[in-house]
């Protein structure tokens, strides 16, 4: 957990694996702030993604941000 520099809320990384059109499976992590109502192995609907690029020192990456993360059933009902 970190806290969120805008306005200093916990933010909770969590690490999902996503699986492409082809069949390949890649883990990524998405920040969130306030703890999420899913489980281990729940589907998710990640609710308002983003993706941030950052570099430092040469190396580059992508940083993902959602708004929720919720289960998929609730994600259906809302």
């Amino acid at each position: 957990m970190s806290r969120d520099a805008k306005n200093g809320n916990t933010v909770y990384e969590v690490t999902v694996s996503v699986e492409d059109e082809f069949g390949r499976i890649e883990l990524v992590k998405i920040g969130i702030t306030g703890e999420p109502p899913i489980g281990v192995g729940d589907q998710v609907n990640a609710v308002g993604l983003l993706g941030y690029v950052w570099e430092i020192a040469g190396r580059w990456g992508i940083a993902y941000r959602a708004n929720a993360l919720l289960p998929v059933r609730e994600a259906a009902d809302a």
